[in-house]
């Protein structure tokens, strides 16, 4: 008898001890995933899009907005590299398309994709109001073009302001063709041009005029960086080109799209 009981103990300790360990390592697992969760998504950069909201070409009766490439480009390259994207406007909501920039001969791969892509359009469709937008989220902005932001972005006091919250918390600001008009109003600390000193490129007065658009636009992108005392340079019409300097990123045209986002990955990922 006392055998039996000797041996029900030993039998009954195993299995508490068991179970003990079992638990302990159960618990240590969920520990572990829950640790690694938040890393996961510290890891994630997170980069702003923000797009024009204006839908008229000046006083011509045609339609503009932004480019679909300077949008599509850009934002695939980043969102297949793993990035967050929020894409924002002044109105909020679905932003306009130029025209133009959907006509067959503007078309590139990015493009095909975009129109293919129901669910991108739906997020376009239903872009959060600049007004909400806190820097403080985000690792990057990036303005992609078309003549929309000549009007209302250049001026935008929310605009204004967040690419100098941007610039202050030394985060990095791209834009690409029109985009650069961004910059016409916006400061540094000390009240000076934001490009001021600042290697910088934008749509050229050359490529302004092929499009017959020199006397339709509010102001040249050009003349605007120069003004402002930017070290403006630039590639041949049409051509990809673009220059970064310190946190700005900037592009010539439609074509440099891509190249402005390459240039902000690699920034990105230093």
């Amino acid at each position: 008898m006392k055998l039996f009981i000797k041996q029900h103990l030993i039998l009954f300790t195993v299995i508490i001890a068991a179970l003990t360990t079992s638990c302990g390592n159960s618990q240590k697992d969920e520990t572990t995933n829950e640790e690694l969760k938040p890393l996961t998504q510290e890891k994630m950069k997170k980069v702003l899009f923000v797009l024009t909201s204006h839908s008229d070409l000046g006083d011509t009766g045609q339609k503009t907005g932004f480019w679909v490439e300077e949008f599509a480009a850009p934002y695939y390259l980043l969102k297949d590299k793993g990035f967050e994207i929020t894409i924002a406007s002044p109105k909020g909501g679905q932003p306009p398309i130029d025209p133009k920039s959907e006509s067959p001969d503007s078309q590139t791969p990015a493009t095909v994709r975009f129109y293919k892509d129901k669910e991108t359009q739906a997020i376009l469709a239903n872009t959060v109001k600049l007004e909400t937008v806190d820097q403080a989220n985000f690792d990057a902005v990036f303005y992609p073009g078309g003549h929309g932001p000549l009007w209302d972005l250049a001026e935008d006091k929310n605009s204004i302001a967040l690419i100098e919250s941007f610039y202050n918390s030394n985060k990095t600001i791209a834009a690409v063709c029109h985009a650069p008009a961004v910059f016409k109003n916006t400061k540094k600390a000390d009240g000076s041009p934001l490009v001021k000193g600042k290697k910088v490129t934008g749509f050229t007065n050359s490529e302004e005029d092929a499009v017959q658009l020199t006397n339709v636009v509010p102001f040249l992108v050009e003349d605007m960086l120069k003004e402002n005392g930017g070290e403006y340079s630039k590639g041949e019409d049409w051509a990809v080109y673009a220059v970064e300097d310190g946190l700005l990123i900037t592009g010539q045209n439609p074509a440099s799209s891509e190249l402005v986002a390459e240039k902000l990955l690699e920034k990105l990922n230093k």
